[in-house]
């Protein structure tokens, strides 16, 4: 069988690296608005998002918004959204890209806990749906379908 990696390539899909930390969650660098930041690339998240924290950072603007947001160990978090933004990831870019923003704090407190370093926000299965995501566990590798 042809390595992965080629086939994907044939079919014009871009390579981007992740990281496995200590708490087992993928790390992946991610551009918004042309500024880098840390995120936990999310499988089971159902849209991407930042920290309250992080809007001035990476330069959104912000609405509210009468969704709820629910995570894990979090129910009923008060949200907002940011429309038309780009995302970049790797060589692949979503340039109408919207995320929910709202309060991160007690997913990086656990991260801390564990020694790990916070992240700025979750690349979550909206990204890896419109990408047409392949996710390659062994390598450390996430394949998205150029657009």
């Amino acid at each position: 069988m042809k390595n992965l990696h080629d086939i994907l390539k044939k079919e014009k899909y871009k390579k981007i690296k992740f990281k496995i930390t200590k708490t087992q969650h993928l790390l992946i660098k991610a551009k918004i608005n042309g500024i880098a930041g840390n995120f936990i690339l999310d499988t089971g998240a159902s849209n991407s998002c930042i920290g309250f924290e992080s809007i001035a950072f990476f330069q959104v603007h912000a609405e509210d918004s009468k969704t709820k947001a629910s995570g894990a160990g979090a129910t009923g978090m008060q949200t907002q959204t940011a429309f038309n933004n780009t995302l970049q990831l790797g060589l692949w870019e979503d340039i109408e890209f919207s995320l929910v923003i709202f309060d991160l704090s007690h997913v990086n407190e656990a991260l801390i806990q564990h020694k790990s370093k916070p992240v700025h926000g979750i690349i979550g299965a909206d990204v890896l749906m419109k990408g047409k995501a392949i996710v390659d566990y062994y390598n450390h590798y996430l394949y998205l379908l150029k657009q």
